[in-house]
């Protein structure tokens, strides 16, 4: 069993979060990126039940899957591109999803990682909010640590 959380925890190194809000966020702080990249492994290992057969098995495929996205992520394209070359990608790689899943969990994956990321991105508000009430109460110092750039409108 350690071998297999050693593995997750190495392979969630070549996983980043790919919606642009929360790795716009996380870049700026490795330490939470790392924390969060762990979480998603633990978390999608639990949803879907992988055992630690399918587990070496989905997290390499994952992990060009997710490269793919974040390329899309980084290129520049208008939404509706983007969107557009993101479900190609995701069409593109339910073949090989359902190979080491079957169909049912290769549908469950899709739902659990976008609740994953919607809960991400709730906590990433949470604690941004956090950090402009802390600023009022302070006077309007910035708490240590530097303050964060507001992404999507100041969300």
């Amino acid at each position: 069993m350690k071998k297999f959380i050693l593995y997750c925890l190495f392979v969630c190194t070549a996983f980043g979060a790919q919606s642009q809000v929360v790795e716009d966020d996380l870049q700026s702080n490795p330490q939470k990126e790392e924390k969060v990249k762990a979480l998603y492994v633990a978390y999608m290992t639990q949803q879907l039940k992988l055992t630690p057969d399918e587990a070496q098995k989905f997290w390499p495929v994952h992990a060009q899957y997710d490269a793919e996205l974040r390329a899309i992520n980084k290129s520049g394209l208008s939404e509706i591109d983007r969107e557009d070359a993101e479900v190609k990608v995701k069409k593109k790689y339910v073949a090989s999803f359902t190979k080491v899943l079957g169909a049912d969990r290769c549908n469950k994956f899709s739902i659990h990682d976008n609740q994953f990321r919607d809960k991400i991105k709730a906590r990433l508000r949470e604690m941004r909010q956090q950090r402009r009430q802390q600023m009022q109460q302070d006077g309007g110092n910035r708490p240590q640590g530097g303050g964060r750039r507001k992404l999507n409108g100041g969300q």
